[in-house]
């Protein structure tokens, strides 16, 4: 494994950042602290340089406590990789902790040395343990405040991911009901379809041609589509149209369909192939020997900020209950179950008899 393949998989520059700024911010505090005391709490002796301040107990420290703690966020990586145990992982925490004051300290005597500040001969080590013991309460502290941040930086990233996870199979999931949904509908619309032409060659052969013709148009908007959930509303219309095309042939005189259509939502989404079934139950339904004649009134239009499709039928009224006709028909159980899986909660379907008795109405909302 390379430099450049290990730095993509164990360093991340974000996390780096981010323990720099906290780091920064620690010594800005430690300034500010300094800059005080020798102002208000002043210590009789002299020996205190800003410039060596500054430049040996900041930068040098600073430089260090980051370098050694990009390590450690490193190995932390690997730790949480490893599946250790959480014993093992504060005990190793804990060691390092103290080593990173020693470490510290180790380098700063190593660089007065060669820096010529401290003679070799006069190199104190006990002085040197007591600067280590003197300071060790405040490494641990920092040192467990900044792998706080580790891991609360890892475990969010890992939040984020098993959510996007979740979110792409939650996406997979619902292509995969949409297409079994469709597989389901076409053939059902199609059996219906080729029974109505297999009529019209016994009446009128011509007509049976055209039939087929826009059948044939319309099986290929069908599989033109059938990748895609949803289709703007234009598209739709335009599928509708031949569906219209077929029915209006079959039943001749005796069916009349208007639509009332607000061209401000032609661009919306709605689920691909959802006006055709509520139609086809209406024509289905509507029909009786009562009711030879038939008028259908499609209307779409936004309201409360949903999208509605309201088809209307002046026909039989329905006897079933909304939820008795979703386990009756193939048709509509499709629609539900497609609404309820693109939507969740947030939609709206039923068909019921109008309040006037004047025929029957099916209501679909939407979000827009």
């Amino acid at each position: 494994m390379g430099f450049s393949e290990i730095k993509q998989k164990y360093i991340d520059f974000k996390l780096v950042l981010l323990l720099a700024g906290f780091y920064l911010l620690f010594d800005m505090v430690l300034l500010v602290k300094v800059f005080y005391m020798r102002h208000y709490m002043p210590r009789e002796g002299g020996g205190f340089s800003w410039p060596e301040f500054l430049i040996h107990n900041l930068l040098f420290d600073y430089i260090i406590v980051v370098s050694y703690m990009t390590l450690i966020a490193i190995s932390t990586k690997r730790f949480l990789n490893k599946n250790y145990s959480w014993f093992k992982i504060i005990s190793i925490h804990t060691v390092f902790s103290l080593l990173i004051g020693l470490i510290i300290r180790l380098i700063f005597d190593f660089y007065s040395i060669l820096a010529g500040r401290i003679d070799i001969a006069d190199f104190d080590l006990r002085k040197s343990i007591n600067a280590f013991i003197y300071v060790i309460d405040l490494n641990f502290l920092i040192y467990f405040a900044m792998i706080f941040i580790i891991y609360t930086y890892y475990y969010l990233r890992q939040v984020k991911e098993a959510e996007k996870r979740h979110s792409k199979l939650e996406s997979q999931l619902v292509n995969t009901r949409m297409k079994m949904l469709s597989s389901q509908l076409q053939p059902h619309f199609l059996f219906n379809t080729l029974n109505s032409i297999a009529v019209l060659t016994d009446m009128d052969t011509n007509k049976a041609k055209d039939t087929i013709a826009d059948l044939s148009d319309f099986l290929r908007e069908i599989l033109y589509n059938s990748d895609r959930n949803r289709i703007s509303l234009d598209e739709e219309l335009r599928i509708l149209e031949y569906y219209l095309n077929i029915v209006n042939v079959r039943f001749s005189d005796h069916l009349s369909i208007k639509k009332e259509i607000d061209e401000s939502l032609l661009l919306r989404k709605v689920p691909a192939m959802l006006l055709q079934p509520v139609i086809e139950n209406s024509i289905k339904h509507g029909y009786s020997y009562d009711h030879t004649d038939l008028n259908i009134h499609v209307s779409i239009y936004p309201e409360d900020k949903m999208l509605v499709i309201k088809v209307e039928n002046d026909g039989a009224p329905v006897s079933e209950t909304h939820t008795e006709l979703m386990q009756k028909g193939v048709g509509l159980k499709n629609i539900n179950d497609r609404l309820q899986n693109l939507y969740k909660d947030n939609y709206f379907f039923e068909i019921r008899n109008k309040k006037d008795g004047s025929g029957v109405e099916t209501i679909i909302k939407i979000p827009e």
